[in-house]
C-alpha cells in the first residue's frame, strides 16, 4: 500500500517527465538523422559533410552525391589515411571555420540552414583561388593557397565521378575501350561524357 510521500513522489517524477519529455524529443528532431555511424568525423562534422555534398551535388534527374554514398567514401577515406593520428586535422578545422562563418551570418551551423544561405555561402566561397591550370601534374603560374571549400569540393567531386553508379550509368562506360579520339561529338555517345 502506498503512503502519501510515494503518491506524491511519483506524482513528481510524472510531472518532470511531462515537462522534459518534449523538451527532449524537440532538441533531438532539431538534429538531422545521419542513417550510418562516421567513423572518423564526429556527428556533427558528419552533419556538415552532408550537408556540403548534398548542397553542392543534389539528387536532379541524375543521383546526388548522397544517393551514392559520398559522405562515407569520405569519411572512409579519412578514416584509412588519419588513423594514428588524434590531432585536429585542416579538414575538421576548414569545418569548424565554414560552420562559425554560417553561424555568424546566419545565426546557424550550415547543415541547419536553409538552400538559398548554403548557396549565399557557396556563392562567396567560388570567389576564392581556384586552382590554378596544370601541365603533367605541375601547375602552371605560382600556385596560390587553396582554402578548405576548394579542397573539399574536389574530394566530394572525386568521391562523385569515381563512384561505380556515376561512372556506368552516367557517364560512357567502356571496360574495354577501343581506339582514342579526342574530338568525337558527344551526338554519338547519347550525348554522356565518358567516364575513362
Amino acid at each position: 500500500m502506498l503512503n502519501r510521500r510515494d503518491v506524491l513522489r511519483n506524482i513528481s517524477w510524472l510531472a518532470g517527465g511531462a515537462i522534459i519529455t518534449p523538451a527532449l524529443l524537440h532538441s533531438c528532431q532539431n538534429e538531422p538523422e545521419l542513417g550510418w555511424k562516421p567513423a572518423f568525423f564526429s556527428d556533427d562534422e558528419a552533419r556538415f559533410v552532408t550537408a556540403y555534398i548534398d548542397t553542392l551535388l543534389p539528387t536532379t534527374d541524375t543521383p546526388g552525391g548522397l544517393d551514392v554514398g559520398v559522405d562515407r567514401f569520405i569519411d572512409k577515406v579519412m578514416a584509412a589515411t588519419n588513423a594514428d593520428t588524434d590531432e585536429l586535422l585542416p579538414m575538421q578545422t576548414g569545418i569548424r571555420d565554414f560552420d562559425e562563418d554560417a553561424r555568424t551570418r546566419f545565426g546557424k551551423v550550415f547543415h541547419e540552414l536553409e538552400a538559398d544561405q548554403r548557396g549565399q555561402l557557396f556563392s562567396d566561397a567560388e570567389k576564392s583561388p581556384r586552382y590554378q591550370p596544370a601541365v603533367w601534374g605541375t601547375a602552371v603560374g605560382e600556385q596560390p593557397p587553396i582554402g578548405f571549400y576548394r579542397s573539399f569540393k574536389s574530394m566530394v567531386l572525386w568521391g562523385y565521378l569515381s563512384s561505380e553508379k556515376i561512372g556506368t550509368e552516367v557517364l560512357v562506360y567502356d571496360p574495354v575501350p577501343g581506339e582514342y579520339d579526342g574530338d568525337m561529338p558527344l551526338s554519338e555517345t547519347g550525348g554522356r561524357s565518358w567516364s575513362l
